[in-house]
């Protein structure tokens, strides 16, 4: 059986990602892969924090229930795809978002894309991430 392998891909002729996130991410040997769904900012008892902050933690939290649900953790993310609602406080949104990902990561880094959109399936929801993990 071959070890499964993570690493980074960082092209020489490349300039060097524009935040904390690898430009793309090869999995060697995996046995197990986790592809989400958009994970959206719904607690447990079914509400939504009113700021973008508090979602993109619940968003957050849920995800890594999924990955612990899986017997995976952060280590084990390869692919971040996030969707923030466009709003008139998009530069600090953003910042706000890049952060939150940041502390959770730490010092891993994923292939991430963050796309800003018109709107999301609820009024409410202000940001929405899927992602895949492999172990």
């Amino acid at each position: 059986m071959v070890a499964m392998g993570i690493s980074q891909i960082q092209p020489d002729h490349m300039g060097a990602p524009a935040a904390k996130y690898a430009h793309a991410v090869k999995v060697d040997g995996a046995q197990s892969m986790v592809f989400t769904s958009g994970v959206v900012p719904t607690m447990p008892d079914g509400t939504v924090p009113p700021s973008l902050e508090g979602q993109t933690r619940v968003v957050w939290a849920n995800l890594l229930e999924i990955l612990r649900a899986s017997q995976m953790g952060v280590t084990n993310i390869v692919s971040i795809t996030t969707y923030v609602v466009a709003r008139d406080t998009l530069t600090p949104d953003l910042a706000s978002v890049m952060a939150v990902r940041d502390e959770v990561m730490a010092d891993h880094r994923a292939a991430s894309t963050l796309v800003t959109v018109p709107a999301l399936a609820r009024a409410e929801w202000l940001i929405e991430i899927s992602l895949i993990a492999a172990s």
